[in-house]
């Protein structure tokens, strides 16, 4: 009868936090619902469920390093793959921007999948602009809505450049990420 009890507690509990996750996700609270999975990700690593919610609460925070670990562990289902690559290509075109940024790489020749992820836009954008055009500042206009608009640039602090994109709808800025 213990046992069964026990087994009850620890089921309500951990669908407690996989509920608690979801209601902070559907929220917008992305912030806390990535901090709760980064809480519990050892616990629950092998529920795909779990660890897909984990990976798009962070990638919406902008965590975007987070990602790797979810790229790791989704591989037993065909939607855990496609959850993995989608990430795996944002985590890519965040690495190759900063260092074409931070380092003068080139990156207009690299062919990468795209994502509706506003990273992997401005990549898509900044893939495109000449080398020789390099600048303190990008603006790129959105190709789907003439009225949103990005702006990309580094910003250094503590010995360490972010990259900071800002999206604006006209000439109102709606959100800013940053990123390191």
């Amino acid at each position: 009868m213990r046992y069964l009890l026990l087994l009850f507690l620890v089921t309500n509990i951990y669908a407690n936090i996989k509920e608690d996750m979801f209601t902070l996700y559907q929220n917008k609270k992305f912030k806390e619902a990535c901090r709760v999975g980064f809480k519990h990700f050892s616990t629950y690593k092998k529920d795909e469920s779990f660890v897909s919610l984990y990976g798009f609460s962070c990638l919406y925070a902008d965590y975007i390093d987070r990602l790797a670990i979810p790229i790791t562990t989704l591989k037993y289902s065909k939607e855990a793959r496609a959850n993995a690559a989608y990430f795996s290509v944002i985590l890519m075109q965040k690495k190759l921007l900063y260092h074409a940024l931070i380092d003068n790489y080139d990156i207009s020749l690299l062919k990468l999948p795209s994502t509706d992820y506003v990273l992997s836009k401005v990549f898509d954008f900044y893939t495109k602009v000449q080398k020789q055009e390099k600048r303190h500042y990008y603006i790129f206009k959105d190709k789907t809505d003439p009225k949103l608009s990005y702006k990309l640039y580094l910003v250094k602090e503590n010995y360490t450049a972010k990259i900071v994109i800002e999206e604006f709808y006209d000439t109102i800025m709606i959100k800013r990420h940053i990123y390191w």
